[in-house]
Protein backbone atom coordinates (compact mmCIF):
# COMPACT_ATOMS: atom_id res chain seq x y z
CA UNK A 1 0.00 0.00 0.00
CA UNK A 2 1.21 3.50 -0.82
CA UNK A 3 0.91 4.95 2.68
CA UNK A 4 1.95 2.06 4.92
CA UNK A 5 5.74 2.64 4.74
CA UNK A 6 6.04 -1.15 4.49
CA UNK A 7 9.52 -1.11 2.95
CA UNK A 8 10.93 0.26 6.21
CA UNK A 9 11.31 -1.43 9.60
CA UNK A 10 10.49 1.79 11.48
CA UNK A 11 7.35 3.65 10.43
CA UNK A 12 5.79 6.80 11.82
CA UNK A 13 2.38 8.35 11.20
CA UNK A 14 0.02 10.68 13.04
CA UNK A 15 -3.05 9.93 15.07
CA UNK A 16 -5.80 7.35 14.97
CA UNK A 17 -5.77 7.07 11.19
CA UNK A 18 -2.02 6.59 11.22
CA UNK A 19 -2.33 3.79 13.76
CA UNK A 20 -4.97 2.04 11.67
CA UNK A 21 -2.80 2.35 8.57
CA UNK A 22 0.45 1.07 10.07
CA UNK A 23 -0.55 -1.33 12.85
CA UNK A 24 -1.70 -4.25 10.66
CA UNK A 25 1.77 -4.67 9.13
CA UNK A 26 3.86 -3.86 12.23
CA UNK A 27 4.97 -6.16 15.05
CA UNK A 28 4.82 -3.43 17.69
CA UNK A 29 2.76 -0.25 17.96
CA UNK A 30 4.14 2.59 20.13
CA UNK A 31 1.74 5.43 21.02
CA UNK A 32 3.24 8.82 21.95
CA UNK A 33 1.21 11.60 23.62
CA UNK A 34 3.71 13.66 25.60
CA UNK A 35 1.27 16.33 26.87
CA UNK A 36 -0.04 14.47 28.53
CA UNK A 37 -1.60 11.00 28.17
CA UNK A 38 1.47 8.78 27.80
CA UNK A 39 3.44 10.82 30.34
CA UNK A 40 0.57 10.23 32.76
CA UNK A 41 0.65 6.52 31.88
CA UNK A 42 4.36 6.27 32.61
CA UNK A 43 3.94 7.84 36.04
CA UNK A 44 0.68 6.10 36.95
CA UNK A 45 1.64 2.58 35.89
CA UNK A 46 5.10 2.89 37.45
CA UNK A 47 3.26 3.19 40.78
CA UNK A 48 1.39 -0.04 40.01
CA UNK A 49 -1.79 1.61 38.75
CA UNK A 50 -4.08 -0.07 36.20
CA UNK A 51 -5.25 2.54 33.72
CA UNK A 52 -8.10 2.08 31.27
CA UNK A 53 -8.17 4.47 28.28
CA UNK A 54 -11.44 5.98 27.12
CA UNK A 55 -11.98 8.36 24.17
CA UNK A 56 -14.77 10.52 25.63
CA UNK A 57 -15.01 12.60 28.78
CA UNK A 58 -18.78 12.54 29.19
CA UNK A 59 -21.46 10.57 31.02
CA UNK A 60 -20.52 7.42 29.13
CA UNK A 61 -17.08 7.49 30.80
CA UNK A 62 -18.69 7.15 34.23
CA UNK A 63 -20.74 4.20 33.01
CA UNK A 64 -17.63 2.59 31.55
CA UNK A 65 -15.78 3.03 34.85
CA UNK A 66 -18.63 1.36 36.74
CA UNK A 67 -18.52 -1.68 34.47
CA UNK A 68 -14.80 -2.04 35.23
CA UNK A 69 -15.10 -1.43 38.98
CA UNK A 70 -12.75 1.50 38.45
CA UNK A 71 -12.68 5.15 39.45
CA UNK A 72 -13.02 7.87 36.83
CA UNK A 73 -10.34 10.52 36.44
CA UNK A 74 -11.41 14.08 37.14
CA UNK A 75 -12.44 16.09 34.10
CA UNK A 76 -10.29 19.02 33.03
CA UNK A 77 -7.40 18.13 35.37
CA UNK A 78 -9.66 18.77 38.33
CA UNK A 79 -9.16 17.57 41.93
CA UNK A 80 -7.94 14.04 42.55
CA UNK A 81 -6.50 11.77 39.88
CA UNK A 82 -6.69 13.22 36.38
CA UNK A 83 -4.89 13.54 33.07
CA UNK A 84 -2.35 15.67 34.93
CA UNK A 85 0.80 13.53 35.29
CA UNK A 86 1.55 15.22 38.61
CA UNK A 87 -1.74 13.98 40.04
CA UNK A 88 -0.74 10.36 39.41
CA UNK A 89 2.47 10.50 41.41
CA UNK A 90 0.39 9.37 44.40
CA UNK A 91 -1.67 6.73 42.56
CA UNK A 92 -1.83 3.63 44.81
CA UNK A 93 -0.66 0.27 43.49
CA UNK A 94 -3.56 -1.73 42.13
CA UNK A 95 -5.80 1.32 41.73
CA UNK A 96 -8.07 0.96 38.69
CA UNK A 97 -8.56 4.26 36.88
CA UNK A 98 -10.42 5.19 33.71
CA UNK A 99 -8.48 8.00 32.03
CA UNK A 100 -10.29 9.76 29.18
CA UNK A 101 -8.44 11.72 26.50
CA UNK A 102 -9.38 12.64 22.91
CA UNK A 103 -5.88 11.88 21.69
CA UNK A 104 -3.70 9.16 23.23
CA UNK A 105 -6.59 7.48 25.03
CA UNK A 106 -8.73 7.46 21.90
CA UNK A 107 -5.94 5.77 19.94
CA UNK A 108 -5.38 3.29 22.79
CA UNK A 109 -9.08 2.49 23.01
CA UNK A 110 -9.17 1.64 19.31
CA UNK A 111 -5.95 -0.38 19.32
CA UNK A 112 -6.44 -4.13 19.02
CA UNK A 113 -2.90 -5.03 17.96
CA UNK A 114 -1.06 -7.80 19.80
CA UNK A 115 1.70 -5.55 21.14
CA UNK A 116 0.92 -1.92 22.01
CA UNK A 117 3.29 0.17 24.14
CA UNK A 118 3.13 3.74 25.43
CA UNK A 119 6.09 6.08 25.23
CA UNK A 120 7.00 9.63 26.12
CA UNK A 121 10.25 11.51 26.62
CA UNK A 122 10.58 10.08 30.14
CA UNK A 123 10.82 6.46 28.96
CA UNK A 124 11.86 6.82 25.32
CA UNK A 125 14.93 4.57 25.44
CA UNK A 126 13.18 2.00 27.62
CA UNK A 127 10.26 1.86 25.20
CA UNK A 128 12.60 1.43 22.26
CA UNK A 129 14.48 -1.33 24.05
CA UNK A 130 11.31 -3.21 24.94
CA UNK A 131 9.84 -2.81 21.46
CA UNK A 132 13.03 -4.28 19.98
CA UNK A 133 12.64 -7.34 22.24
CA UNK A 134 9.08 -7.88 21.05
CA UNK A 135 9.41 -7.44 17.30
CA UNK A 136 11.40 -6.18 14.33
CA UNK A 137 8.93 -3.84 12.64
CA UNK A 138 7.52 -0.82 14.44
CA UNK A 139 4.69 1.68 14.07
CA UNK A 140 5.42 4.79 16.12
CA UNK A 141 2.27 6.89 16.43
CA UNK A 142 2.51 10.51 17.61
CA UNK A 143 -1.01 11.26 18.84
CA UNK A 144 -1.06 15.00 18.22
CA UNK A 145 -3.67 17.35 19.62
CA UNK A 146 -7.25 18.10 18.59
CA UNK A 147 -8.59 21.40 17.33
CA UNK A 148 -11.99 22.53 18.64
CA UNK A 149 -13.37 21.40 15.27
CA UNK A 150 -12.18 17.86 16.00
CA UNK A 151 -9.40 17.92 13.42
CA UNK A 152 -5.91 16.64 14.19
CA UNK A 153 -3.31 19.24 15.18
CA UNK A 154 0.21 17.82 14.82
CA UNK A 155 2.23 18.88 17.85
CA UNK A 156 5.93 19.51 18.31
CA UNK A 157 6.05 17.63 21.62
CA UNK A 158 4.71 14.42 20.07
CA UNK A 159 7.03 14.75 17.09
CA UNK A 160 9.97 15.05 19.51
CA UNK A 161 8.70 12.19 21.65
CA UNK A 162 8.26 9.93 18.65
CA UNK A 163 11.74 10.85 17.46
CA UNK A 164 13.24 10.01 20.84
CA UNK A 165 11.70 6.53 20.66
CA UNK A 166 12.67 5.99 17.03
CA UNK A 167 16.27 6.95 17.82
CA UNK A 168 16.35 3.99 20.22
CA UNK A 169 14.96 1.46 17.72
CA UNK A 170 16.98 -0.82 15.43
CA UNK A 171 16.28 -0.91 11.72
CA UNK A 172 15.91 1.33 8.70
CA UNK A 173 13.61 4.32 8.99
CA UNK A 174 10.97 5.76 6.72
CA UNK A 175 11.34 9.46 5.80
CA UNK A 176 8.48 10.16 8.20
CA UNK A 177 10.42 8.45 10.98
CA UNK A 178 13.61 10.32 10.06
CA UNK A 179 11.73 13.63 10.29
CA UNK A 180 10.60 12.80 13.82
CA UNK A 181 14.17 11.97 14.85
CA UNK A 182 15.37 15.26 13.37
CA UNK A 183 12.85 17.18 15.47
CA UNK A 184 14.01 15.39 18.62
CA UNK A 185 17.69 15.94 17.89
CA UNK A 186 17.08 19.64 17.20
CA UNK A 187 15.69 20.16 20.72
CA UNK A 188 17.26 17.38 22.78
CA UNK A 189 19.69 19.71 24.58
CA UNK A 190 16.85 21.82 25.99
CA UNK A 191 13.65 19.81 25.95
CA UNK A 192 12.18 21.77 28.83
CA UNK A 193 12.46 25.07 26.96
CA UNK A 194 11.02 23.54 23.79
CA UNK A 195 8.00 22.15 25.62
CA UNK A 196 7.43 25.37 27.54
CA UNK A 197 7.46 27.36 24.30
CA UNK A 198 5.22 24.93 22.41
CA UNK A 199 1.55 25.72 21.94
CA UNK A 200 0.52 22.76 24.08
CA UNK A 201 2.98 23.66 26.81
CA UNK A 202 1.91 27.30 26.90
CA UNK A 203 -1.72 26.25 27.18
CA UNK A 204 -1.00 24.03 30.19
CA UNK A 205 1.15 26.62 31.94
CA UNK A 206 -1.54 29.27 31.46
CA UNK A 207 -3.90 26.90 33.28
CA UNK A 208 -1.46 26.43 36.15
CA UNK A 209 0.02 23.05 35.18
CA UNK A 210 3.68 24.01 34.87
CA UNK A 211 4.69 20.89 36.82
CA UNK A 212 3.07 18.68 34.19
CA UNK A 213 5.18 20.32 31.48
CA UNK A 214 8.35 19.83 33.52
CA UNK A 215 7.54 16.18 34.22
CA UNK A 216 6.90 15.62 30.52
CA UNK A 217 10.22 17.23 29.54
CA UNK A 218 12.33 14.82 31.61
CA UNK A 219 14.21 12.54 29.23
CA UNK A 220 15.06 8.91 29.97
CA UNK A 221 14.33 9.10 33.68
CA UNK A 222 12.09 6.01 33.65
CA UNK A 223 12.60 2.34 32.81
CA UNK A 224 8.89 1.67 33.06
CA UNK A 225 7.06 0.91 29.81
CA UNK A 226 3.25 0.83 29.88
CA UNK A 227 1.81 -2.02 27.84
CA UNK A 228 -1.81 -2.37 26.78
CA UNK A 229 -3.11 -5.70 28.10
CA UNK A 230 -6.78 -6.68 28.05
CA UNK A 231 -7.74 -3.05 27.31
CA UNK A 232 -5.80 -1.72 30.32
CA UNK A 233 -2.40 -0.07 30.56
CA UNK A 234 -0.09 -1.82 33.02
CA UNK A 235 3.59 -1.59 33.85
CA UNK A 236 6.25 -3.59 32.08
CA UNK A 237 9.73 -2.84 33.39
CA UNK A 238 12.82 -3.06 31.22
CA UNK A 239 15.71 -4.82 32.87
Amino acid sequence: MTFDQAEFAIRCEWGLRGMRELAPISDVVVIVDVLSFTTALDIGTSRGGIIFPYPLNDASAATYAMTLDASLASAGRGPGFSLSPGSLESLPAGHRLVLPSPNGAAISFAADHAVVLAACLRNASAAGRMAARLGSTFAVIPAGETWASGELRPSVEDSMGAGAVIAALPGNRSPEAELAVASFERFRDDLSSALRKSSSGKELMERGFELDVELAAEWNVSWNVPRLMNRAWVSALVG
